[in-house]
């Protein structure tokens, strides 16, 4: 496969210690918000963009704040959602094929 990254090592026979616990506690939550941050930080910036927009216009329209930021998740989603699916689906089969490595 193409650039596939191991979060922890799979080649390990020891059983689940709580070091190994916490490490893909740690690579779940880092795995969530690598995925999440290209949604947030484009919503982010269109609400800027808007709320600027709107306090230099005087146009409070709740409808006008919503509506762009949909539709910037919208193509965000179309376009990153391929990488963070293929993300998500990588890190749980990682996962669900190491229990065997862990099991006493």
């Amino acid at each position: 496969m193409r650039g596939k990254r191991h979060f922890f090592n799979l080649d390990t026979e020891t059983a689940m210690d709580p070091q190994a616990a916490l490490t893909l506690g740690q690579n779940a939550l880092f795995l969530i918000l690598m995925v999440a941050a290209p949604v947030l930080a484009t919503v982010l910036g269109v609400g800027l963009v808007v709320s600027l927009f709107q306090a230099i216009t005087q146009i409070h329209e709740a409808t006008l704040s919503f509506v762009p930021k949909l539709i910037a998740a919208i193509a965000v989603f179309a376009i990153a959602g391929p990488w963070m699916m293929t993300t998500l689906v990588d890190f749980i089969r990682n996962t669900l094929l190491s229990i065997p490595n862990y099991a006493i």
